[in-house]
């Protein structure tokens, strides 16, 4: 036969285990530190700057319209 347990008490603890997971997911997202905010966004900005000067653009010569593929 199956364990007896208290209804109030497991939704208790459900929703203690729920909030230290939505805690957690708060500390990484948030806490962290100025520098490594600064750093995280200098790579952000890197990379955009990386795909942007990456991307083709058609010449007039070719017949069409200067436009981003």
């Amino acid at each position: 036969m199956a364990d007896i347990i208290n209804l109030r008490q497991a939704r208790k603890t459900r929703a203690r285990a729920e909030k230290e997971r939505v805690a957690a997911a708060n500390r990484a997202k948030f806490g962290r530190t100025k520098a490594e905010r600064q750093s995280s966004d200098q790579e952000e900005a890197r990379l955009a700057r990386q795909v942007e000067g990456s991307r083709r653009e058609l010449s007039q010569e070719d017949g069409e319209d200067t436009k981003q593929i």
